[in-house]
């Protein structure tokens, strides 16, 4: 935009690395976040979130991304002035969004581990209430498979078969533990999905335990066979238990909760829009102190 207010660096502030600006991204995917637009009047101490011009538009900054839109004043306005700052909800902005988009990536991950491991438990479930209904016709089918492509025959404790067999000697309730097993990481793994869709400082702990727990046998399998599937699930999961070990500060690691709510204040608190503020004076500031975006 141009003609608006522009945004300048508070003095003796250090200026910002360029960056990803996450904000941006959120203000493209939800919309500005704008206060005061259905205030009557707009006060010189409102000159942070709001600002009128000579011509009577007024100039709203979003609370996010720090753009400047320009709007006419309410024609029925629901309040006589902006809220006071207790009263207004800050979004997310800086280092804390950015793990917020980290955390529901790797939520979108522990919940398709969910649906998968639920289809599972699934399976086994009802293998373990139909399996003497299932044998005749599962060898029947995958019998005649082997025979089609030249292959043995009958069970011959190897292969598909040596498998199959296997699943079907085993003790019922073996199979019925199995399923419950399988279920039960299920809901964690969905668990842990929805604490860290929401941020929860508990569900970063769940899922550093729970995936840290797991590196033990991925390793151990790599011991065994290695294929390209399990080297990049041992990545994946690495890269998440460190993550959460040093970027979310668990276990009082760099300063622990009490330095990773100091960096909240500080990238989306009034601090950060502080820092980064209109020019000087209660009007509107030169065109050459404009920014377009």
């Amino acid at each position: 935009m141009s003609d608006g207010p522009g945004l300048t660096a508070a003095p003796g502030a250090r200026p910002e690395r360029r960056r990803i600006r996450y904000e941006l991204a959120d203000c493209a995917l939800h919309g500005h976040r704008l206060v005061g637009t259905d205030a009557a009047a707009v006060r010189p101490a409102d000159a942070l979130l709001v600002r009128e011009d000579a011509e009577g538009l007024r100039w709203h900054r979003c609370l996010r991304c720090d753009a400047w839109l320009p709007l006419p004043p309410p024609d029925r306005p629901s309040r006589d002035a902006l809220p006071a700052r207790e009263a207004i909800e800050l979004p997310l902005r800086g280092r804390p969004l950015r793990d917020r988009y980290v955390l529901r990536l790797i939520a979108v991950d522990r919940m398709l581990h969910c649906v998968v491991l639920a289809v599972l438990a699934v399976a086994v479930f009802v293998f373990a209430h139909e399996r003497e209904r299932l044998r005749g016709p599962f060898y029947h089918v995958v019998d005649a498979l082997q025979n089609g492509v030249g292959g043995p025959t009958g069970a011959h404790g190897r292969g598909l078969l040596g498998e199959a067999e296997r699943a079907f000697a085993a003790h019922g309730r073996t199979l019925w533990v199995i399923g419950a097993v399988v279920a039960a990481y299920a809901v964690l793994e969905g668990v842990e999905a929805v604490g860290l869709w929401r941020a929860r400082r508990w569900a970063e702990y769940l899922t550093f335990v729970a995936t840290s727990v797991l590196l033990v046998p991925e390793i151990y399998e790599l011991t065994g066979h290695v294929s390209a599937l399990k080297i990049l699930t041992l990545v994946i999961n690495t890269a998440v238990v460190v993550y959460l070990l040093v970027a979310k500060r668990l276990f009082g690691l760099r300063g622990g909760g009490r330095a990773e709510a100091a960096v909240r204040a500080h990238d989306s608190g009034w601090e950060a829009l502080e820092r980064v503020h209109p020019g000087p004076g209660g009007g509107a500031p030169a065109p050459d102190r404009t920014v377009t975006s």
